[in-house]
């Protein structure tokens, strides 16, 4: 169970009345969580999800308020915070930062189809639509820099085999950081995977867990996305799942020939700055009662996307 911050009934009944949203009639934790203690909370008013941040900075949460407030008014299928009578929308309880959140309809899918993969695409480029025009400047803590910086420490924490493609991987992102951020920017998820998607049918319904957003370049996001969307077991691409989860973005927002060059380049450093979190996770919680995400995924990823033979279509 991932909930670093278990609560009592009477206190959660206390932070949830100046809601106005009625009885609180159930709650409960969600395990899926590895960074943030979530709950689902069931009122009178109806479903809600709340959510205690456990990592990362204070001053970085009205950024993540103001966030989802733009994309709620794009008509996006975001949670977004609600507020008290008072108007206050970032609270506090049991010592953490609250938030209390509409709770989407919809379910994880888990086996991805070429539908699911094209409804994510075409959402993610309607996200940075809504965006690019006017970025929320915040720089992510999990960015080229961190890479750098964490990564030859946790490389010697690696085998003879994984060592020098960790090793290889920095030596790019080094060598291409300058170029990569010129590329054209907005505000980014930046951790759309399968289990922060929900799907009503065939119908992409949801898009949660913010708690990465940042600024940055809109290549990062969509290869953070189609990485953990399109690869199978082994780290291998699957080209129909790609290429119609790429058309679909491509279709509302085209390419430029600088983002088409270095979309090798976005795929490996997606790759990489998941290997690392998950490494540090890994490390921080061994032997907890919390979900920690296999750090092998994206070393196999980051194996496959040495070549790379999926381009991006309508590079203009």
């Amino acid at each position: 169970m991932s909930v670093f911050t278990p609560l009592e009934r009477p206190e959660l009944e206390a932070f949830l009345a100046p809601y106005g949203l009625g009885r609180l009639k159930d709650f409960q934790g969600i395990a899926e969580g590895s960074e943030n203690s979530n709950f689902f909370v069931s009122l009178e008013g109806g479903e809600y999800v709340l959510t205690l941040v456990e990592r990362g900075p204070v001053h970085d949460l009205p950024f993540f308020i103001e966030l989802l407030d733009v994309l709620h008014d794009a008509d996006l299928p975001v949670p977004f915070a609600l507020r008290t009578g008072d108007g206050d929308a970032l609270r506090e309880l049991a010592g953490k930062p609250a938030l209390l959140q509409p709770r989407l309809p919809g379910k994880h899918v888990h086996q991805p189809n070429a539908h699911h993969c094209a409804e994510v695409g075409a959402l993610l480029a309607r996200l940075h639509l809504a965006t690019r025009d006017q970025v929320l400047e915040r720089k992510s803590d999990r960015g080229l820099d961190w890479m750098l910086d964490e990564g030859p420490a946790l490389a010697l924490q690696l085998d003879q085999t994984a060592l020098p493609l960790l090793r290889d991987a920095l030596k790019e992102i080094g060598a291409v950081k300058a170029r990569f951020l010129a590329l054209p920017r907005a505000n980014l998820h930046a951790d759309l995977f399968k289990d922060n998607a929900l799907f009503d049918g065939t119908h992409l319904s949801g898009v949660i867990d913010f708690y990465n957003a940042c600024s940055g370049p809109m290549l990062y996001d969509l290869a953070i996305c189609l990485n953990d969307w399109c690869s199978d077991a082994d780290g291998r691409l699957d080209s129909q799942l790609a290429r119609a989860l790429l058309g679909a973005y491509a279709a509302l927002r085209p390419f430029t020939a600088a983002e088409a060059e270095l979309w090798p380049t976005a795929l490996r450093i997606a790759c990489v700055r998941f290997w690392l979190s998950r490494l540090i996770a890994a490390n921080a919680f061994a032997g907890q009662d919390v979900l920690i995400h296999d750090p092998s995924v994206f070393q196999r990823r980051l194996a496959q996307r040495q070549k790379v033979e999926l381009p991006l279509p309508f590079a203009l």
